[in-house]
């Protein structure tokens, strides 16, 4: 079949990127879906810096890639042999899926499935090879996604469904924001009762690792500190719950600690203040993707001395069939109001303007919304 969809073609381009236009919006064929996959209508799509990171060629994947990691949609088809879903069930995709089977999958959430890392790095889906392309060339999946798109087929492993009620835009960022950011916190980092929780860096995953932490403030009587070098975030955090907000250089100032840190923001500045911040017997979670190249310079005695850990989370170390239905749970109580990390909704057409806005670090989630 037909659809429309955002194609990266080169990957480090200049910015401005509205100028540049690396990302081009055109017409493609997408295969049926085989055995143990599905068609799915896109309804919504997030933006993550993930994608940027893509873009900017700090993640280097192979191209041309048809981009988008954090959406959710409905089902349309399913490929032969069935699926324990039906045709119209709304369902959120992944971008890490779980075969089941690997040593990564035995690990309950902890490092990420082997086989579903090799298809991701390939741009593959999970079951083998592609099911987009270009003039009879192949275009590659995103995440085993490729959610910046009217439809996709997809692995059933890169999917949870939900129920009608949950929104198509919570639903999407319910995907990968709240899974890496709310998995750090509860996957990784842990906080015991009377623990400060602090989240270094807050665009769409570090605000809401601050929505998460905030729901536990009652049963774990623990303060939430925000830190962020952006007035306007730092503003919006205590709306959300936080309990104290800082710039870094406030932070260090004055000698803020706590025992349970996550880490969002994806440079090496933001993980050195984080594991400066952590608490002796605490935890820093990184989350963040900086350049590979990048590096950190941090004190190992203080680790030593001090009994701080430093662990690393991807997808917040989370087991989305498992995590999903206990963020939506949280939701529909009023204790996660996933729908204020919504900052703008955008058309397809606006993709490379709102890379900008991502890499300026404007809003925390602008939504790709289709009709």
């Amino acid at each position: 079949m037909r659809i429309r969809g955002a194609v990266l073609e080169r990957i480090g381009d200049s910015t401005p990127f509205a100028d540049s236009k690396p990302i081009v919006v055109e017409d493609l064929d997408l295969g049926e879906p085989g055995p143990g996959e599905l068609l799915v209508r896109i309804e919504a799509a997030g933006l993550c810096h993930s994608d940027l990171s893509v873009v900017d060629g700090n993640r280097v994947r192979p191209v041309p890639m048809l981009l988008g990691h954090e959406a959710a949609g409905r089902v349309e088809r399913v490929g032969p042999g069935g699926s324990d879903l039906a045709v119209g069930q709304r369902v959120i995709m992944t971008f890490l899926p779980r075969c089941g089977q690997c040593a990564g999958c035995a690990t309950d959430g902890r490092t990420p499935c082997v086989p579903g890392s090799v298809a991701n790095n390939a741009g593959e889906l999970l079951g083998g090879g592609r099911r987009l392309a270009r003039g009879g060339v192949p275009v590659h999946h995103h995440l085993g996604v490729s959610g910046f798109a009217t439809h996709a087929v997809v692995d059933r492993r890169s999917v949870v469904p939900v129920d009608d009620d949950v929104p198509p835009e919570v639903a999407a960022v319910l995907g990968c924001a709240v899974l890496t950011g709310g998995g750090a916190l509860l996957n990784s980092a842990r906080p015991r009762a009377g623990d400060r929780i602090m989240v270094v860096g807050l665009g769409g995953v570090g605000m809401a690792a601050v929505l998460v932490a905030a729901s536990l403030r009652e049963e774990l009587g623990c303060a939430v500190i925000a830190v962020d070098t952006l007035p306007e975030k730092l503003a919006l955090a205590t709306e959300l719950g936080a309990t104290e907000v800082y710039t870094p250089a406030e932070l260090a100032e004055r000698g803020v600690q706590a025992e349970a840190v996550v880490e969002a923001a994806g440079n090496i500045r933001a993980f050195e203040t984080a594991v400066a911040a952590t608490a002796a017997g605490g935890t820093t979670v990184t989350v963040g993707l900086p350049n590979p190249e990048a590096r950190a310079s941090i004190s190992p005695l203080a680790l030593v001395a001090g009994g701080r850990s430093i662990v690393g989370s991807y997808l917040g170390s989370a087991v989305p069939s498992r995590d999903i239905p206990e963020y939506v749970r949280m939701w529909r109580s009023g204790r996660l109001p996933v729908e204020r990390l919504v900052s703008a909704r955008i058309g397809l057409d606006d993709i490379n303007h709102a890379m900008d806005e991502l890499a300026a670090g404007h809003g925390l989630r602008q939504v790709i919304v289709f009709d």
